[in-house]
Protein backbone atom coordinates (compact mmCIF):
# COMPACT_ATOMS: atom_id res chain seq x y z
CA UNK A 1 0.00 0.00 0.00
CA UNK A 2 1.57 3.86 -0.95
CA UNK A 3 -0.93 5.61 1.38
CA UNK A 4 -1.01 6.33 4.70
CA UNK A 5 -3.54 8.16 6.69
CA UNK A 6 -1.29 11.80 6.61
CA UNK A 7 -2.28 15.16 5.71
CA UNK A 8 -1.01 16.45 2.96
CA UNK A 9 -0.54 12.85 1.50
CA UNK A 10 3.67 12.08 1.11
CA UNK A 11 5.24 11.58 -2.09
CA UNK A 12 5.91 8.03 -1.91
CA UNK A 13 4.77 5.20 0.89
CA UNK A 14 6.13 1.90 1.29
CA UNK A 15 4.28 0.05 4.35
CA UNK A 16 5.95 -2.69 6.29
CA UNK A 17 5.26 -5.24 8.89
CA UNK A 18 5.94 -4.65 12.20
CA UNK A 19 5.59 -1.94 14.95
CA UNK A 20 7.91 0.65 16.72
CA UNK A 21 6.99 1.12 20.45
CA UNK A 22 7.61 5.15 21.92
CA UNK A 23 7.93 4.38 25.29
CA UNK A 24 10.12 6.08 27.91
CA UNK A 25 12.95 4.29 27.04
CA UNK A 26 13.37 5.42 23.54
CA UNK A 27 16.06 8.54 23.09
CA UNK A 28 16.11 11.29 20.18
CA UNK A 29 19.48 11.34 18.65
CA UNK A 30 20.74 14.61 16.62
CA UNK A 31 23.63 16.64 16.34
CA UNK A 32 24.55 20.23 15.22
CA UNK A 33 21.81 21.65 13.20
CA UNK A 34 19.42 18.74 13.93
CA UNK A 35 19.39 19.28 17.11
CA UNK A 36 16.30 21.97 17.14
CA UNK A 37 14.52 19.40 15.20
CA UNK A 38 15.04 17.01 18.23
CA UNK A 39 13.94 19.24 20.78
CA UNK A 40 10.54 20.39 18.63
CA UNK A 41 9.43 16.58 18.46
CA UNK A 42 10.25 15.81 21.91
CA UNK A 43 8.30 19.49 23.14
CA UNK A 44 5.72 17.89 20.27
CA UNK A 45 5.53 14.67 21.78
CA UNK A 46 5.92 15.18 25.95
CA UNK A 47 2.51 16.57 26.41
CA UNK A 48 0.00 13.89 24.45
CA UNK A 49 2.77 11.18 25.38
CA UNK A 50 3.72 12.10 29.05
CA UNK A 51 7.37 10.92 27.83
CA UNK A 52 10.17 13.94 28.10
CA UNK A 53 12.54 11.69 25.99
CA UNK A 54 16.41 12.12 26.44
CA UNK A 55 18.17 13.80 23.51
CA UNK A 56 21.53 12.30 23.00
CA UNK A 57 24.12 12.95 20.73
CA UNK A 58 24.82 9.23 20.03
CA UNK A 59 22.54 6.25 19.29
CA UNK A 60 25.33 3.96 21.57
CA UNK A 61 23.82 2.14 23.74
CA UNK A 62 19.92 2.95 22.79
CA UNK A 63 17.59 0.17 22.55
CA UNK A 64 15.38 2.19 20.48
CA UNK A 65 16.45 5.22 19.49
CA UNK A 66 14.81 8.16 17.08
CA UNK A 67 17.35 9.71 14.79
CA UNK A 68 17.45 13.09 12.94
CA UNK A 69 20.45 13.79 10.29
CA UNK A 70 20.83 15.63 8.09
CA UNK A 71 22.46 14.50 4.81
CA UNK A 72 22.88 16.46 1.65
CA UNK A 73 23.71 12.59 0.20
CA UNK A 74 21.02 11.38 0.69
CA UNK A 75 18.21 13.84 0.19
CA UNK A 76 18.70 16.73 -2.39
CA UNK A 77 15.56 18.94 -2.22
CA UNK A 78 15.60 21.38 0.57
CA UNK A 79 12.41 20.86 2.17
CA UNK A 80 12.43 16.99 1.41
CA UNK A 81 12.98 14.31 4.03
CA UNK A 82 13.00 10.78 4.63
CA UNK A 83 11.14 9.04 6.99
CA UNK A 84 12.06 5.50 7.88
CA UNK A 85 10.09 3.40 10.75
CA UNK A 86 11.59 -0.11 11.88
CA UNK A 87 10.86 -2.23 15.17
CA UNK A 88 14.19 -1.30 16.62
CA UNK A 89 14.43 2.23 14.92
CA UNK A 90 13.34 5.62 13.59
CA UNK A 91 15.47 7.37 10.82
CA UNK A 92 14.39 10.93 9.47
CA UNK A 93 16.63 12.58 7.17
CA UNK A 94 16.82 15.64 5.43
CA UNK A 95 19.06 18.29 3.64
CA UNK A 96 17.58 21.20 6.48
CA UNK A 97 16.35 22.07 9.67
CA UNK A 98 13.57 22.76 7.37
CA UNK A 99 13.35 20.02 5.78
CA UNK A 100 13.74 17.60 9.41
CA UNK A 101 10.28 19.77 10.68
CA UNK A 102 8.34 18.34 8.06
CA UNK A 103 9.54 14.59 8.50
CA UNK A 104 8.42 15.65 12.36
CA UNK A 105 5.02 16.74 11.64
CA UNK A 106 4.27 13.47 9.59
CA UNK A 107 5.44 11.06 11.90
CA UNK A 108 3.28 13.02 14.67
CA UNK A 109 0.54 12.15 12.26
CA UNK A 110 1.72 8.50 12.02
CA UNK A 111 1.21 7.93 15.87
CA UNK A 112 -2.51 7.55 17.54
CA UNK A 113 -4.89 10.72 17.19
CA UNK A 114 -4.57 11.00 21.32
CA UNK A 115 -0.90 11.47 21.03
CA UNK A 116 -1.87 14.93 19.96
CA UNK A 117 -3.55 16.30 23.26
CA UNK A 118 -2.57 18.19 25.68
CA UNK A 119 -2.07 15.21 28.78
CA UNK A 120 -2.24 11.71 28.17
CA UNK A 121 -5.33 9.83 28.53
CA UNK A 122 -4.47 5.99 28.13
CA UNK A 123 -0.85 4.64 29.49
CA UNK A 124 1.32 2.28 28.12
CA UNK A 125 3.62 2.25 25.39
CA UNK A 126 2.28 3.90 21.65
CA UNK A 127 2.57 1.28 18.65
CA UNK A 128 3.57 3.19 15.27
CA UNK A 129 3.51 1.10 12.22
CA UNK A 130 6.55 0.52 10.02
CA UNK A 131 6.73 2.32 7.37
CA UNK A 132 9.20 4.08 4.59
CA UNK A 133 8.39 7.93 3.10
CA UNK A 134 9.96 9.92 0.46
CA UNK A 135 8.54 12.49 0.02
CA UNK A 136 9.44 16.76 -0.95
CA UNK A 137 6.64 19.43 -2.05
CA UNK A 138 5.24 19.94 -5.10
CA UNK A 139 5.53 24.26 -4.55
CA UNK A 140 7.89 26.17 -2.55
CA UNK A 141 5.24 28.65 -1.36
CA UNK A 142 2.32 27.09 0.86
CA UNK A 143 0.19 29.12 2.02
CA UNK A 144 -2.43 30.76 4.93
CA UNK A 145 -3.36 34.12 4.94
CA UNK A 146 -5.18 35.20 7.93
CA UNK A 147 -7.07 38.61 8.01
CA UNK A 148 -6.48 40.23 11.42
CA UNK A 149 -7.56 43.61 10.24
CA UNK A 150 -11.59 43.04 10.05
CA UNK A 151 -11.46 41.02 12.98
CA UNK A 152 -8.45 41.75 15.39
CA UNK A 153 -7.20 38.20 16.71
CA UNK A 154 -5.54 37.28 19.89
CA UNK A 155 -1.38 36.86 19.71
CA UNK A 156 -2.10 33.35 21.04
CA UNK A 157 -4.59 32.38 18.59
CA UNK A 158 -1.78 33.45 15.85
CA UNK A 159 0.40 30.80 17.43
CA UNK A 160 -1.91 27.98 17.45
CA UNK A 161 -2.48 28.84 13.84
CA UNK A 162 1.13 28.41 13.21
CA UNK A 163 0.98 25.20 15.02
CA UNK A 164 -1.68 23.94 12.62
CA UNK A 165 -0.29 25.27 9.13
CA UNK A 166 2.50 23.37 10.59
CA UNK A 167 1.05 20.58 10.86
CA UNK A 168 -0.11 20.71 7.02
CA UNK A 169 3.27 21.35 6.33
CA UNK A 170 2.59 24.81 5.13
CA UNK A 171 5.29 27.32 5.10
CA UNK A 172 3.94 30.59 5.15
CA UNK A 173 1.76 32.59 7.36
CA UNK A 174 0.53 35.71 4.96
CA UNK A 175 -1.17 37.96 7.56
CA UNK A 176 -3.49 41.08 6.32
CA UNK A 177 -2.52 43.75 8.85
CA UNK A 178 -4.60 46.99 7.50
CA UNK A 179 -7.80 47.42 5.87
CA UNK A 180 -10.47 50.53 5.70
CA UNK A 181 -11.86 48.57 9.11
CA UNK A 182 -8.78 48.04 11.27
CA UNK A 183 -4.84 49.37 11.43
CA UNK A 184 -2.85 46.49 13.42
CA UNK A 185 0.62 47.48 13.21
CA UNK A 186 2.50 49.45 15.80
CA UNK A 187 4.37 52.33 14.46
CA UNK A 188 6.21 53.93 16.65
CA UNK A 189 6.81 57.34 14.36
CA UNK A 190 3.22 57.72 13.76
CA UNK A 191 1.33 56.93 16.77
CA UNK A 192 -2.35 57.80 16.43
CA UNK A 193 -2.53 54.60 14.33
CA UNK A 194 -2.82 52.52 17.29
CA UNK A 195 -4.80 55.05 19.48
CA UNK A 196 -7.21 56.17 16.52
CA UNK A 197 -7.02 53.79 13.50
CA UNK A 198 -6.95 50.29 15.13
CA UNK A 199 -10.77 50.34 16.41
CA UNK A 200 -14.30 50.92 15.39
CA UNK A 201 -17.08 52.01 17.21
CA UNK A 202 -19.09 49.30 15.56
CA UNK A 203 -19.94 46.49 13.04
CA UNK A 204 -21.84 45.80 10.59
CA UNK A 205 -24.05 42.69 10.81
CA UNK A 206 -25.83 40.18 8.80
CA UNK A 207 -24.93 39.25 5.24
CA UNK A 208 -22.19 41.26 3.21
CA UNK A 209 -25.37 41.38 0.21
CA UNK A 210 -28.24 42.19 2.25
CA UNK A 211 -26.65 44.38 5.76
CA UNK A 212 -29.03 44.10 8.11
CA UNK A 213 -27.49 47.23 10.77
CA UNK A 214 -24.44 47.45 13.19
CA UNK A 215 -23.53 45.50 16.67
CA UNK A 216 -22.73 48.78 18.34
CA UNK A 217 -19.48 47.79 20.18
CA UNK A 218 -16.51 49.20 19.59
CA UNK A 219 -13.75 46.37 17.62
CA UNK A 220 -10.43 47.08 17.62
CA UNK A 221 -7.14 46.03 18.84
CA UNK A 222 -3.48 45.96 17.41
CA UNK A 223 0.29 44.41 17.64
CA UNK A 224 3.11 45.67 18.95
CA UNK A 225 6.51 45.20 17.78
CA UNK A 226 7.48 42.95 20.55
CA UNK A 227 4.36 40.57 19.52
CA UNK A 228 5.27 40.52 16.16
CA UNK A 229 8.78 39.42 16.91
CA UNK A 230 7.71 36.57 18.81
CA UNK A 231 5.09 35.68 16.32
CA UNK A 232 7.88 35.60 13.68
CA UNK A 233 10.33 33.70 15.87
CA UNK A 234 7.75 31.26 16.94
CA UNK A 235 7.11 30.41 13.11
CA UNK A 236 10.39 30.37 12.49
CA UNK A 237 10.86 27.39 14.57
CA UNK A 238 8.06 25.52 13.34
CA UNK A 239 9.30 25.72 9.64
CA UNK A 240 6.72 29.04 8.40
CA UNK A 241 8.05 32.31 7.29
CA UNK A 242 5.69 35.18 7.93
CA UNK A 243 4.71 37.62 5.27
CA UNK A 244 3.24 40.66 6.11
CA UNK A 245 0.58 41.86 3.78
CA UNK A 246 0.25 46.74 3.61
CA UNK A 247 -1.64 47.68 1.60
CA UNK A 248 -1.69 50.60 -0.73
CA UNK A 249 -2.59 52.91 -1.99
CA UNK A 250 -6.66 51.37 -1.20
CA UNK A 251 -7.78 50.08 1.59
CA UNK A 252 -6.44 52.59 3.77
CA UNK A 253 -9.54 54.48 5.58
CA UNK A 254 -8.54 52.99 9.19
CA UNK A 255 -5.10 55.36 8.66
CA UNK A 256 -6.63 58.29 6.77
CA UNK A 257 -8.97 58.32 10.25
CA UNK A 258 -5.61 58.57 12.06
CA UNK A 259 -3.86 61.06 9.80
CA UNK A 260 -6.26 62.89 7.26
CA UNK A 261 -3.44 65.05 5.52
CA UNK A 262 -2.53 61.68 3.94
CA UNK A 263 -5.54 61.58 2.23
CA UNK A 264 -7.77 63.45 -0.49
CA UNK A 265 -10.76 64.32 0.86
CA UNK A 266 -12.26 65.07 4.03
CA UNK A 267 -11.90 63.18 7.88
CA UNK A 268 -13.55 59.78 7.97
CA UNK A 269 -13.36 57.39 10.52
CA UNK A 270 -12.61 53.75 11.03
CA UNK A 271 -15.11 52.26 8.45
CA UNK A 272 -17.31 49.77 10.11
CA UNK A 273 -18.78 48.24 7.04
CA UNK A 274 -17.71 45.75 4.75
CA UNK A 275 -16.16 46.36 1.42
CA UNK A 276 -13.46 48.67 0.48
CA UNK A 277 -13.80 52.20 0.57
CA UNK A 278 -13.74 55.02 -2.03
CA UNK A 279 -11.17 57.07 0.37
CA UNK A 280 -7.53 56.11 -0.73
CA UNK A 281 -4.19 57.40 0.16
CA UNK A 282 -3.38 61.31 -1.78
CA UNK A 283 -0.23 61.65 -3.65
CA UNK A 284 1.34 63.84 -1.78
CA UNK A 285 4.70 63.74 -0.40
CA UNK A 286 3.37 63.57 3.23
CA UNK A 287 2.15 60.07 1.68
CA UNK A 288 5.35 58.65 0.36
CA UNK A 289 6.90 59.50 3.51
CA UNK A 290 3.89 56.93 5.55
CA UNK A 291 4.49 54.39 3.20
CA UNK A 292 8.49 54.70 3.66
CA UNK A 293 8.37 54.93 7.28
CA UNK A 294 5.77 52.05 7.52
CA UNK A 295 7.80 49.98 5.26
CA UNK A 296 10.98 50.42 7.12
CA UNK A 297 9.39 49.09 9.95
CA UNK A 298 8.08 46.10 8.29
CA UNK A 299 11.41 44.92 7.02
CA UNK A 300 12.51 45.56 10.50
CA UNK A 301 10.12 43.26 12.43
CA UNK A 302 9.90 40.90 9.59
CA UNK A 303 12.78 38.79 8.10
CA UNK A 304 10.23 37.76 5.50
CA UNK A 305 12.14 37.96 1.73
CA UNK A 306 8.96 39.13 0.60
CA UNK A 307 6.54 41.79 1.30
CA UNK A 308 3.08 42.26 0.40
CA UNK A 309 1.41 45.55 -0.58
CA UNK A 310 -1.72 44.92 -1.47
CA UNK A 311 -2.76 47.39 -4.27
CA UNK A 312 -6.14 45.75 -5.23
CA UNK A 313 -9.40 47.16 -5.24
CA UNK A 314 -8.16 51.02 -5.57
CA UNK A 315 -10.76 53.24 -6.32
CA UNK A 316 -9.98 56.23 -8.39
CA UNK A 317 -12.98 58.00 -7.72
CA UNK A 318 -11.19 60.94 -5.19
CA UNK A 319 -8.58 61.34 -7.73
CA UNK A 320 -10.36 62.16 -10.53
CA UNK A 321 -12.24 64.87 -8.54
CA UNK A 322 -9.18 66.26 -7.50
CA UNK A 323 -7.49 68.89 -8.97
CA UNK A 324 -4.08 69.00 -6.91
CA UNK A 325 -4.30 64.97 -7.99
CA UNK A 326 -4.34 66.04 -11.40
CA UNK A 327 -1.77 67.82 -11.16
CA UNK A 328 -0.05 65.39 -9.41
CA UNK A 329 -0.17 63.12 -12.13
CA UNK A 330 0.74 65.65 -14.89
CA UNK A 331 4.10 66.44 -13.22
CA UNK A 332 4.68 62.84 -12.43
CA UNK A 333 4.22 62.46 -16.70
CA UNK A 334 1.51 60.10 -15.74
CA UNK A 335 -1.10 59.60 -18.64
CA UNK A 336 -3.85 60.06 -16.29
CA UNK A 337 -4.60 60.20 -12.35
CA UNK A 338 -5.96 56.02 -12.64
CA UNK A 339 -1.88 55.52 -13.18
CA UNK A 340 -1.09 56.91 -9.82
CA UNK A 341 -1.95 53.55 -8.34
CA UNK A 342 1.17 51.80 -10.45
CA UNK A 343 3.01 55.01 -9.39
CA UNK A 344 2.41 54.48 -5.29
CA UNK A 345 3.00 50.91 -5.91
CA UNK A 346 5.92 51.05 -8.12
CA UNK A 347 7.94 53.83 -5.15
CA UNK A 348 7.06 51.13 -2.42
CA UNK A 349 8.55 48.04 -4.91
CA UNK A 350 11.60 50.40 -5.27
CA UNK A 351 12.14 50.94 -1.62
CA UNK A 352 11.65 47.29 -0.37
CA UNK A 353 14.30 46.71 -3.23
CA UNK A 354 16.62 48.68 -1.53
CA UNK A 355 16.29 47.01 1.50
CA UNK A 356 16.53 43.50 -0.02
CA UNK A 357 13.18 42.25 -0.33
CA UNK A 358 10.62 41.33 -2.56
CA UNK A 359 6.88 42.92 -2.97
CA UNK A 360 4.10 41.26 -3.69
CA UNK A 361 0.77 42.08 -4.52
CA UNK A 362 -3.16 41.22 -5.56
CA UNK A 363 -3.31 40.39 -9.73
CA UNK A 364 -4.69 44.29 -9.84
CA UNK A 365 -0.91 45.20 -9.57
CA UNK A 366 -0.91 44.42 -12.97
CA UNK A 367 -2.92 47.61 -14.23
CA UNK A 368 -2.25 50.98 -15.28
CA UNK A 369 1.25 50.88 -16.14
CA UNK A 370 1.79 47.22 -13.86
CA UNK A 371 4.68 46.96 -11.41
CA UNK A 372 8.44 45.47 -12.09
CA UNK A 373 8.69 42.37 -13.56
CA UNK A 374 10.14 40.27 -10.02
CA UNK A 375 7.07 41.18 -8.09
CA UNK A 376 4.79 38.59 -7.30
CA UNK A 377 1.61 38.22 -8.64
CA UNK A 378 -1.46 37.01 -6.04
CA UNK A 379 -4.10 35.94 -8.92
CA UNK A 380 -7.17 35.60 -7.42
CA UNK A 381 -9.91 36.45 -9.73
CA UNK A 382 -11.15 33.37 -10.82
CA UNK A 383 -13.84 35.12 -13.39
CA UNK A 384 -10.59 36.72 -15.37
CA UNK A 385 -9.73 34.27 -18.05
CA UNK A 386 -6.31 33.21 -18.48
CA UNK A 387 -5.21 35.70 -16.16
CA UNK A 388 -2.74 33.79 -14.51
CA UNK A 389 -1.35 32.68 -17.78
CA UNK A 390 -1.37 36.34 -18.65
CA UNK A 391 0.72 37.07 -15.86
CA UNK A 392 3.58 34.60 -15.84
CA UNK A 393 3.97 35.48 -19.58
CA UNK A 394 4.52 38.87 -18.83
CA UNK A 395 7.64 37.38 -16.39
CA UNK A 396 5.76 37.59 -12.74
CA UNK A 397 6.26 34.55 -10.69
CA UNK A 398 2.79 33.92 -9.47
CA UNK A 399 0.90 32.70 -6.06
CA UNK A 400 -2.35 30.96 -7.39
CA UNK A 401 -5.32 31.77 -5.32
CA UNK A 402 -8.30 31.86 -7.22
CA UNK A 403 -11.36 32.54 -4.93
CA UNK A 404 -13.45 29.57 -5.97
CA UNK A 405 -11.31 27.35 -4.19
CA UNK A 406 -8.81 28.62 -1.90
CA UNK A 407 -11.13 31.52 -0.05
CA UNK A 408 -12.37 29.77 3.02
CA UNK A 409 -14.85 32.67 3.66
CA UNK A 410 -17.00 31.04 1.25
CA UNK A 411 -20.20 29.19 2.78
CA UNK A 412 -19.37 25.45 3.15
CA UNK A 413 -22.38 23.82 1.83
CA UNK A 414 -25.94 24.45 0.48
CA UNK A 415 -26.94 23.90 3.80
CA UNK A 416 -29.58 26.26 5.74
CA UNK A 417 -27.99 25.95 8.94
CA UNK A 418 -24.57 27.84 7.47
CA UNK A 419 -23.43 30.60 9.59
CA UNK A 420 -23.29 33.64 7.45
CA UNK A 421 -20.55 34.02 5.08
CA UNK A 422 -19.14 35.54 1.92
CA UNK A 423 -21.76 35.01 -0.75
CA UNK A 424 -20.13 32.52 -2.48
CA UNK A 425 -19.94 28.34 -1.76
CA UNK A 426 -17.00 26.68 -1.95
CA UNK A 427 -17.30 22.91 -0.94
CA UNK A 428 -14.70 20.37 0.82
CA UNK A 429 -14.76 18.37 -2.42
CA UNK A 430 -14.36 21.67 -4.89
CA UNK A 431 -11.29 22.56 -2.71
CA UNK A 432 -10.01 18.79 -2.69
CA UNK A 433 -9.97 19.02 -6.86
CA UNK A 434 -8.61 22.16 -7.32
CA UNK A 435 -4.87 22.43 -9.31
CA UNK A 436 -3.30 25.10 -9.25
CA UNK A 437 -1.98 24.04 -12.41
CA UNK A 438 -4.48 23.44 -14.20
CA UNK A 439 -3.61 22.39 -18.30
CA UNK A 440 -3.60 25.76 -19.63
CA UNK A 441 -1.10 26.96 -17.35
CA UNK A 442 1.22 24.24 -18.62
CA UNK A 443 2.03 25.67 -22.22
CA UNK A 444 2.72 29.41 -20.87
CA UNK A 445 5.82 30.45 -22.05
CA UNK A 446 7.52 33.76 -20.36
CA UNK A 447 9.60 34.01 -17.83
CA UNK A 448 7.31 33.58 -14.75
CA UNK A 449 5.96 30.33 -12.95
CA UNK A 450 4.02 29.13 -10.39
CA UNK A 451 5.40 29.38 -6.78
CA UNK A 452 2.79 27.75 -4.68
CA UNK A 453 -0.73 28.28 -3.33
CA UNK A 454 -2.45 29.38 -0.32
CA UNK A 455 -5.53 29.19 1.33
CA UNK A 456 -7.64 32.69 2.71
CA UNK A 457 -9.72 33.90 5.63
CA UNK A 458 -10.73 36.78 5.26
CA UNK A 459 -12.94 37.89 8.46
CA UNK A 460 -15.29 39.96 8.06
CA UNK A 461 -18.14 37.17 9.05
CA UNK A 462 -15.44 35.35 11.66
CA UNK A 463 -14.92 37.63 14.72
CA UNK A 464 -13.29 35.15 16.74
CA UNK A 465 -11.39 32.10 16.78
CA UNK A 466 -14.32 29.83 16.67
CA UNK A 467 -15.32 30.99 13.60
CA UNK A 468 -12.34 31.00 12.31
CA UNK A 469 -11.56 27.27 12.93
CA UNK A 470 -15.05 26.54 12.03
CA UNK A 471 -14.27 28.16 8.26
CA UNK A 472 -10.74 26.62 8.22
CA UNK A 473 -11.32 23.45 8.97
CA UNK A 474 -11.30 20.78 6.81
CA UNK A 475 -11.12 23.23 3.97
CA UNK A 476 -7.74 24.38 4.49
CA UNK A 477 -6.53 20.78 4.77
CA UNK A 478 -7.57 20.24 0.62
CA UNK A 479 -5.59 23.47 0.22
CA UNK A 480 -2.68 22.16 1.62
CA UNK A 481 -2.67 19.21 0.51
CA UNK A 482 -3.07 20.78 -3.09
CA UNK A 483 0.25 23.00 -1.93
CA UNK A 484 2.12 19.52 -1.35
CA UNK A 485 1.04 16.54 -3.88
CA UNK A 486 0.82 16.41 -7.26
CA UNK A 487 -2.53 16.09 -8.70
CA UNK A 488 -2.49 11.94 -10.28
CA UNK A 489 -1.20 11.07 -6.64
CA UNK A 490 -4.64 13.25 -4.82
CA UNK A 491 -6.77 11.34 -7.37
CA UNK A 492 -5.38 8.04 -6.74
CA UNK A 493 -5.94 8.71 -3.11
CA UNK A 494 -8.65 10.73 -2.60
CA UNK A 495 -8.38 13.20 0.69
CA UNK A 496 -12.14 11.95 1.57
CA UNK A 497 -10.94 8.47 2.29
CA UNK A 498 -8.10 9.56 4.83
CA UNK A 499 -10.82 11.90 6.33
CA UNK A 500 -12.24 10.24 9.52
CA UNK A 501 -8.28 9.68 10.60
CA UNK A 502 -7.87 13.34 9.82
CA UNK A 503 -10.59 14.99 11.85
CA UNK A 504 -9.56 12.35 14.67
CA UNK A 505 -6.45 14.18 14.85
CA UNK A 506 -8.56 18.34 14.33
CA UNK A 507 -10.72 16.46 17.50
CA UNK A 508 -7.63 15.47 19.94
CA UNK A 509 -5.88 19.27 19.01
CA UNK A 510 -9.55 21.23 19.76
CA UNK A 511 -9.93 22.56 16.90
CA UNK A 512 -13.82 23.18 15.88
CA UNK A 513 -14.01 22.73 12.31
CA UNK A 514 -17.07 21.74 10.52
CA UNK A 515 -18.39 18.31 10.34
CA UNK A 516 -18.73 16.35 7.06
CA UNK A 517 -22.29 15.88 7.90
CA UNK A 518 -23.13 19.81 8.36
CA UNK A 519 -22.69 22.04 10.71
CA UNK A 520 -23.34 20.97 14.75
CA UNK A 521 -26.20 22.91 16.49
CA UNK A 522 -24.06 25.62 17.99
CA UNK A 523 -22.33 25.94 14.81
CA UNK A 524 -25.34 27.05 13.01
CA UNK A 525 -26.56 31.17 11.88
CA UNK A 526 -29.92 30.49 14.06
CA UNK A 527 -32.04 33.44 13.28
CA UNK A 528 -30.01 36.19 14.55
CA UNK A 529 -26.92 38.14 13.31
CA UNK A 530 -25.28 35.56 12.25
CA UNK A 531 -28.27 34.24 10.07
CA UNK A 532 -27.65 32.85 6.71
CA UNK A 533 -27.96 34.92 3.61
Amino acid sequence: MDRIDVVPLPQVVLRRPGAFLLDGEVALVATGMAVPAAWLLHDLLRPGTGYALRILSTDDGVTRPVVLKLDLSRVAHPEGYLLDVQPDRVDLVAATVQGLGWAVQTFRQLLPSRTLRSAPVAAGPIEVGCVSVADEPRFPWRGLMLDVARHFMRKDFLLRMVDLAALHRLNVLHLHLNDDQGWRLEVPSWPRLTEAGCWRPETATGPTVALIGHDGTPHGGFYRIDDLREIVGYAAGRGLTVVPEMGIPGHTQAALSAYPELGTTSPHPVRTRWGHSPHVLAPCPEALEFIIDVLDVVTDVFPSPFVHIGGDECPRDEWRASGYARKRAAELGLPSVDSLQSWFLRAAITHLASRQRRAVGWDQVMEDGGVPGDTVVMCWRDWVPNLAAMTMAAGHDVVQCPADATYLDHYQSDHPGEPVAFPKTTTLTHTAGYDPVPPELMAVQGAGVVLGTQAHLWTEHMSNPRQVEYMAFPRLAAVAEAAWTGMDRRREHPLDARLLGYLSRLDALGVEYRPPTGPLPWQEGGSGARCRD
